[in-house]
Formats: structure tokens, sequence, C-alpha cells
């Protein structure tokens, strides 16, 4: 399986076995769309798209209206009705599988449609490496065609040669064709019927609509002898009658096309051509019918018929699986140019003057047509406006366009997909109610290929429950004597309890914008019950009276909780992990400290140092080997490891932990998936009250020690004061004086004792005054 093939895989599967169906309307818009206007009946339910559904379950929603009855599959399923009681027709698409041809598949396919809906489905084409071909030419033989003509009877064995290395059977035929044998296209004196060349001395054949002239041979002597005899004709006005003659060489069987071939039919000419209303110049009226009309090889018709359409010309073409190509003449190629989108597989190509390209022309048209591979989808004439048809080609070099109905530049034995969705709009008008409708057939044509795809549309317009009458549709209104007491849910109660109107002992319950009222006595309604994300009883109930009565595995006052406790569950499959309790599917938490969607959650209880001290001080006491690990690590919560060295780890916490004997113990704790994992060193430092005895008597001592020989110093200085000694301090000295005299910037500073010294101490500031000057006198 080649990459691009394998990337679309999952689209085949689904296309194949499944189908594209406008899902289930769940939005109010949707569920508006089903309810409003009031549907009476199951087919008008029906009608109104593929989101709505009818319920035909007995005794549903008593009282309500009947239209109750049609709505959106999900909502009929909250209002209580079964599921085997839904009416809801489902599209699908059926495909014959089975292989039937080596170039399309599959080649036949059925799918039930309800309107509003669509489905799609793959189509297959894959081009062979060979091909039979059936070349005919279709040439203008208007007098102006003259030079072409000399050379295509020159031409055909050396085209016949090239074209054998294209294909593994070459065949080819030969028709011509000028203009419609009537006024104004042609001169009607006899004399010009006869020879339309008479004025120029030359010898023409009469105008013509279409003769053909030689079915498809792999006689290519024959073929160079009746291009040989070929004679121009004349006309009088420009464009010639080219697309009378391709439908009917296109129609007609005398041709001689294969079914197994490829069909190229070569248009020659150097005009346009007439269209549909141009035949009213002549008075011709009549619709082209789009049949054969060969009588003796010549077209009857010509004189009777107007030219086809565009359109028409373009399906007879399809249908007939034909190739055209179109060479024309450089003055007229923009004219065509703007016509071969119209027509699917249409090849167009410049003529040099004498047809001196004609045989590059034919093979470069031939590759061309054979590498694009496209599709057109048809639908019955009749009902294709209740039907739509889009188209997606998954190429082989991985592109993929929406709305693109052909690949370009295929390689033989290269395969195509072709995503086809078919929609349909409304059911056939005028169909009785419940009838029977009957099939629509739409053909996939892959464009020049001789094999199609037939698809056959079946509609479902009617209920399923309207065989057995059991729809309970709106019935007639009955006749019958008033009867009140029935309509009471208890004695002296009001009638249909305030909300309904009793017909024939029966409660007709009102309609309120705020939802549905029913029940026997109208007393139930789904509006009146607590609300939980915008849906009564959260959508996990009915509201009955005002109360919601909640279905299994649904609890609370609006149904919003769920009685199991899985969505509470842990990881490791405990209900929000031991630590709290499920809630209306949520964990509450026991410890206000933790957090998390199952209280897994504690960063101020798991990895503090102070939480793991009596877990420290178990395995500490315990001792480090393996039974004394075991008795702690069963009354811990944390997962206890010892290591030798603590400050290698680099994540989590460092903690101390002083036993009463006075040990320090250093561990490190980390918060992990399965709780605090602490790691717990095995070098542990203890320190006896004898040796704290003796490091304070050192201190203490040496405390004293240092501070009397500090006082001793002191006092020694102290004492020294009775020498004479001089302090002088001075902004500048003068290296030959021996004393400072004072100046007006000076201060002298005297220290006294009791008895002033024989020389007093001085101290000369000099500098201008600071608050220390001013502070002493």
């Amino acid at each position: 399986m080649t990459s691009w093939l394998r990337k679309y895989h999952n689209i085949i599967l689904r296309s194949v076995l499944a189908i594209t169906v406008v899902a289930l309307g769940s939005s109010h818009s949707s569920d508006k769309h089903c309810t409003l206007p009031l549907a009476a009946t199951c087919e008008e339910c029906l009608l109104r798209g593929p989101e709505c559904a009818w319920c035909f379950q007995e005794r549903f929603l008593d009282g309500a209206g009947v239209s109750e009855r049609c709505d959106s599959v999900a909502r009929l399923l909250r209002k209580g009705c079964g599921e085997e009681f839904i009416d809801n027709p489902r599209v699908k698409v059926e495909v014959n599988a089975s292989p039937s041809s080596s170039q399309v598949a599959p080649r036949d396919i059925s799918i039930l449609l309800r309107p509003g809906s669509e489905a799609s489905f793959l189509v297959e084409v894959q081009q062979l490496e060979q091909y039979p071909v059936d070349l005919y030419y279709l040439v203008d033989v208007s007098a102006s065609m003259q030079d072409n003509l000399d050379r295509l009877k020159t031409v055909g064995m050396t085209l016949s040669q090239r074209m054998k290395e294209h294909s593994s059977d070459f065949r080819v035929g030969f028709g011509s064709f000028v203009d419609k044998p009537v006024s104004p296209y042609i001169n009607v004196h006899p004399s010009k019927i006869i020879n339309p060349c008479s004025d120029y001395e030359v010898n023409c054949r009469p105008a013509h609509g279409f003769i053909h002239v030689l079915p498809v041979t792999e006689n290519m002597v024959e073929f160079k002898r009746v291009i040989q005899h070929q004679r121009i004709a004349g006309n009088m006005d420009t464009p010639e009658g080219g697309f009378d003659a391709m439908l009917q060489a296109a129609v007609c069987q005398d041709i001689g096309w294969r079914p197994e071939a490829k069909h190229l039919l070569l248009v020659m000419t150097d005009q346009p051509s007439h269209l549909a209303l141009d035949s009213k110049l002549a008075g011709i009226v009549v619709p082209h019918d789009g049949r054969c009309h060969l009588v003796g090889n010549t077209y009857s018709q010509s004189a009777n018929m107007e030219h086809p359409t565009i359109g028409q010309l373009a399906e007879k073409l399809l249908e007939n699986s034909i190739y055209s190509i179109f060479a024309v003449d450089q003055m007229q190629y923009k004219w065509y140019e703007d016509l071969v989108d119209f027509l699917p597989g249409t090849y167009l190509g410049k003529l040099l003057p004498k047809a001196l390209n004609l045989t590059d022309l034919v093979v470069d048209a031939y590759k061309k047509l054979l590498s694009d591979v496209g599709v057109e989808v048809g639908v019955e004439d009749s009902e294709a406006h209740r039907f739509w048809v889009n188209i997606t080609a998954l190429c082989p070099n991985g592109s993929t366009v929406t709305g693109n109905s052909k690949c370009s530049n295929v390689q033989p034995s290269q395969k195509v997909l072709f995503n086809v969705t078919v929609g349909m709009r409304a059911c056939p008008s005028g169909r009785p109610v419940g009838g029977a409708t009957a099939e629509v057939t739409a053909l996939v044509r892959p464009v020049g290929f001789n094999e199609t795809v037939r698809v056959r549309l079946r509609q479902a317009c009617a209920c399923s429950c309207s065989r057995a009458g059991s729809c309970h549709n709106e019935p007639e209104p009955p006749s019958c004597a008033p009867e009140t007491d029935s309509c009471r849910e208890e004695a002296g109660g009001a009638l249909c309890s305030g909300r309904g109107t009793c017909v024939c002992g029966v409660c007709v319950c009102d309609r309120s914008n705020l939802g549905t009222i029913y029940g026997k006595h109208c007393e139930r309604d789904d509006f009146s019950c607590p609300y939980d994300r915008g849906l009564v009883c959260g959508g996990h109930g009915q509201c009955v009276s005002g109360r919601c009565l909640c279905r299994p595995g649904w609890t609370g006052e609006g149904c919003s909780c769920p009685s199991s406790t899985d969505s509470c569950a842990s990881p490791d499959g405990l209900v929000c992990s031991g630590m709290g309790e499920c809630v209306c599917g949520q964990c509450v938490c026991g410890d206000h400290r933790r957090s998390g969607r199952f209280c897994e959650k504690c960063p101020t209880c798991s990895n503090t140092c102070q939480s793991q001290w009596s877990c420290v001080d178990c395995h500490l006491s315990g001792g480090f080997d393996r039974a004394g690990a075991r008795r702690c690590n069963a009354s811990c919560t944390a997962l206890v490891a010892f290591v030798d060295d603590i400050t290698e780890l680099i994540r989590g916490k460092y903690c101390l932990y002083q036993s009463q004997e006075h040990c320090f113990v250093r561990f490190h704790v980390q918060l992990g998936s399965q709780g605090p994992h602490l790691r717990i060193s095995r070098h542990v430092e203890c320190v006896s009250g004898r040796r704290y005895f003796q490091t304070f008597l050192s201190v203490f001592l040496l405390t004293v020690v240092l501070g009397l020989g500090i006082l001793a110093v002191a006092r020694l200085i102290l004492r020294g004061g009775g020498r004479p000694w001089n302090v002088k301090v001075s902004q500048g000295f003068n290296d030959n004086s021996k004393v400072c005299t004072p100046s007006t910037s000076e201060k002298t500073i005297t220290y006294r004792r009791d008895h002033l010294p024989e020389n007093p101490m001085e101290m000369h500031v000099h500098g201008p005054k600071t608050a220390l000057n001013e502070m002493w006198p």
C-alpha cells in the first residue's frame, strides 16, 4: 500500500462502512426546529430534518399535546420515551464490494436517506497501462479547410504508427460536417445547392449537417482511400454545425465504438459552431432530442431540429465515454477555450496551417486526457432538484481539495479516490402519507471510462409506526358528554391540577413557554425542579410534581451527584487517598491543610521536619538492623531508607533531630507520589553530660583569666601618667621647631589632677572651630 493510500485508510473505512450524517440536534436551536411549529403526525415530524424523531410509546406524557412526541432523540429519552419506541430512520450505505472491474470500484451502492440527511461513499478509479483506442475524425469540409483536408490524406499512417506506442489496439474512423442545409446558412438556389462553389469554377459537394463516412477500423489502407476521395463543400455564414455532428457521432452505434476501448472524437475546424438558439434564424424551433438520426449514414434531422445545447452535448459525451479533442485554427482558439470548461474530458489544441502538427497534437492530447482522471455525478432529471452532490478527489500526490472532482498527472496503474457525498433536500411532493417512495438512480461516471457506479437512492419518507397504525397521531376531536370527576387528582381538587382542560373525562394539559405539562391530571412538568448546568434535574432524572426522580446512579436534590465514588478514586485505589470522603463526586478532605483532587497535596504536613521526628526516633531507638527498620516502617507513614551521606541529595529538605540521649541525627525529607520519603544518615553524633561540664568549665576559666589580664594592663597604663608628656596635634608641622605656639585657631587643652605637674600636657588643634572646640572652655 502506497503512503498516500495509507494516509487515507481511515477515510476509506469511514466512507465505505459508515455514513456522514448531520448530527442529531442537541442545541437549543435544533430542539426548537423539531418542536416549533407543532407537529401533528409522525411524517410531519420526520420531514423537519434528521435531528427530529417521533415517540410512539403508549401513554407517553399523558395529557400532553401530541406534538410533544416530536423532538430530538436525546430530549425524547429524557422525557421518558423508551428507545425502542422512537421512530428515527437511520441513514444507511450498503456497498456491493464484490470485484467486478479492473478500473472502477464499487459498481453498485444503495443508500437510504431522509430529508436533510447526507451520506458519503468512496469510488476508486484506476488507469490501465494500455487501452484499445478508437479515434474518429470529425472534419469540417467547408471550403476554408481545403489545406487541412489535403494534409490529413498523408498523416493517417504516421499517426497510426505513433499511437501504437500508447495503445494495444488502435483503430480510426471518419465523418464530415458543414452546416444545416437550409437558408440562411446556405444559398438555396437550385444550382448552388448542387454545387455551392460554382462561382469559383470549383466542383464542391453539397452542404450537409453530418455524414458518417467510415466506421472505426484497423484497416489503414481503407482509411487512406476514404480520405483521398473527400471533397470540400460550401456554405454562406461563418459558424459551422459542429455540435450537431458531434452529438450524432457520440450517440450513433453505426460509428463502431468498441465498449472496451477509449473513445477519441477529433474535431478539426477553423470556425466556431452554431449554438442551440441559432436554429431559430432558419425557423427551426424543435429542440434536439439527443438521439441518433442517421439514415443512409446521413443526419436526417439536420433541417428539422435545433442544434443541441452545450449541456445536452456534454451529457451525451459523458454518457458514451467519449473524449473530445478540438484541433482548431489559431483565430478561433479563444472561442473554444471558453467552451471546454463546460465539456468534461475535452482537450483543446492549436492546429498549424496545413495541419502540420496534427500527429503531435493527437498524441499529446491522448496522453493528457489519460493523465486527467475525474468523475461526474448525475441524478435523474425529474428528481435532481431534491438532491445535492459534492465530490472531493483524493489524488495520488496526497492533495485533497473539497469540491475538486479531477486529479491531474495521474500515471498508469495509479489509483484515484473520489469521496462522493449525496444529500437529500426533501421528499417528493404529492406522495400519500405513509406511502412507499420509488427509488431514484444516480450514476457516478468517470470521464472517458466505459464503466459507471450505480447509486440507488432509497428515501425514508414514511414512519415505520404508520404501517402498524401505532404512531398516535393527532386524533379527531371527540364528541362526548362532559365528565369531570376523573379529571381531579383528589375529591374537591382543581380540574387537571389547574393546568389543563377536561375533555370527555381526560385532561388535556396546557402548553407552557417554560416546558411541558403532562400527567393524567396534569400534575407533572419538566421545569419546576432544580436545574444543574442548565438542565432540569441535571439531565439525569425526571421532574415529577416539583421533585426530581433520579435515574439509577444519580442522587441529590437536582440529580447532580453521582452515587458512585469512582470519580474520587486516587491512583492508589483509595477513596480520596484515604484522607477524606467522596461527596457528590468530589473529595472533601478531612484535614484542612490538605488539598488537590484526591486530597493528595499537603505542603505544610507532608514534608516538615517536626512531623517526622517520631518516625526518626523509632528508627534511632530500634537500630539500623532490618528487624528494627521493618517494625518502624509498619508504624510510620513515610518511606524510610538509610544512607551514608545525605549531602548528596539535591531535592527535598534537610532536617536535624535531637534525641533524649543528646544524640543528633541528620535526615532528609522529600515529598513523592507515594508520600514523604525519609533518608536517615547512619552517622549519629552523641554528646555526654560530663563532656558538656568540661567544656563549660574551660570556657569559664579562660574568660576569667583574659579579663584579669586586661585589667592589669589598663592599670599599668594609668599609673604611667606621673611622667611629664605632651601630646600635640597639628594640621601642619615645621621640621625646625620644637614647640608650637597657639594661634587664633588653636585650643590649648590641659588635663588636671589634684596637683598640676611641672610640665602640663597640651594639645594643639589647628583648623576651624568644631563642636569639640566649643565643648571645652
